[in-house]
């Protein structure tokens, strides 16, 4: 595991990947792709925090925080229901998408990389779920009842994010390692 000041500097190559995850983000948003139409209270589950966690995975708490606020940005930007337009709703809780992602890698990865990734996708989207629906609880946009209405979205958005994470870091690293390579 890296020390904590080497994970507190903005390297040439963490601005990058900070800036590419947040491109993917944007993207993710405005083509309305990272929104997946369900019959719920919600009207969608989304994959928007993956970039905010692949990237605190890739890159530390940080960027996983910056990629995050991006992220609440956008849907702040973006909101058509009050309870995103309130930034403690839609920007807040962002923020620590990929911090508590990084953290549930960088405890496991000396033990199991696979497993590592697998936590920190399903850590990282509880971390959205619960801090966006126990804010807009807290500020009075939503009641305790919603719960039981999200929980298979929920569910759904967790192992969409572990298989997502565990695919795209596991093939970055591979690739960054020199491992990858043609088949052909």
């Amino acid at each position: 595991m890296q020390s904590a000041a080497s994970q507190s500097t903005l390297s040439p190559r963490r601005i990058a990947i900070t800036g590419i995850l947040a491109a993917v983000a944007i993207l993710l948003g405005w083509t309305r792709i990272g929104f997946i139409p369900v019959p719920n209270l919600s009207g969608n589950a989304t994959i928007m925090h993956v970039p905010a966690i692949i990237g605190g995975v890739l890159e530390g708490p940080i960027v996983g925080l910056l990629v995050g606020g991006i992220f609440g940005i956008f849907s702040f930007l973006q909101a058509t229901a009050p309870l995103f337009k309130d930034p403690l709703v839609s920007i807040l809780p962002r923020l620590f998408i990929g911090v508590t992602a990084y953290y549930s890698y960088a405890a496991l990865k000396h033990s199991n990389e696979y497993l590592a990734l697998v936590v920190a996708g399903v850590v990282g989207t509880l971390t959205n779920t619960v801090l966006v629906i126990g804010m807009a609880i807290l500020r009075g946009y939503l009641t305790a009842e919603v719960i039981i209405a999200i929980a298979p979205q929920a569910i759904a958005e967790m192992v969409i994010a572990a298989v997502l994470v565990t695919a795209v870091v596991a093939a970055w690293k591979r690739i960054e390692t020199g491992g990858g390579g043609s088949s052909v």
